[in-house]
């Protein structure tokens, strides 16, 4: 696993070893990722670019480490588990993003309010088929972690329900992964 794109391009990041059952991880692929990094820059006039990201159920935190590579602003990262925890806090010194960077251990479908700016760009990558991510999305618009007009990338391989207030614009298929991309309304409900 490696930074795909941006000022990092290249940088290897920590291994999740042989992987552990327990710890769900199941980071996104190098090809899909840059997949996913050639249609943002593509379609979506570059929302990395000097974005506030929110990652969540970031896992190793490469979606997250990669746009800062690429130019984001900052990245907030929610994950609750404790060896992801650990692979995330050593790929963020790899990257050396400890000032871009701040990291949340929190169950994602209780993040609480959020203390600062809402985010422009957000990945939500849950375990699949678990229902996890409605849960997540619906907790991160009530708390503040969104901002109107947000664009969020969704990786799921179960189909979704997306609360309230969101639009899906795409879904694009890699294999068993699909990702979808959806709108944060702008009016006051969202």
């Amino acid at each position: 696993m490696r930074i795909i794109g941006g000022a990092h391009r290249g940088l290897r990041l920590a291994s999740v070893g042989k992987g552990d059952e327990a710890a769900h991880l199941r980071p996104t692929s190098d090809r899909v990722r840059e997949a996913l990094f050639n249609v943002l820059a593509g379609g979506y006039g570059d929302p990395v670019t000097g974005a506030r990201v929110l990652d969540v159920f970031a896992g190793t935190g490469a979606l997250g480490l990669e746009a800062l590579s690429r130019g984001a602003e900052s990245a907030t990262f929610i994950e609750n588990g404790r060896k992801a925890l650990t692979i995330l806090r050593q790929n963020i010194a790899l990257c050396r993003a400890g000032d871009a960077a701040r990291v949340i251990a929190a169950d994602a479908r209780r993040p609480g309010p959020n203390a600062g700016a809402p985010h422009d760009l957000v990945f939500l990558d849950p375990p699949y088929g678990k229902g996890l991510g409605e849960a997540a999305l619906a907790a991160a618009l009530a708390g503040g972690w969104i901002a109107p007009g947000a664009l969020i990338v969704w990786e799921e391989s179960a189909s979704i329900t997306a609360p309230e207030g969101l639009r899906l614009i795409e879904e694009r298929r890699y294999g068993d992964t699909v990702i979808r991309f959806l709108e944060v309304g702008q009016g006051p409900s969202a």
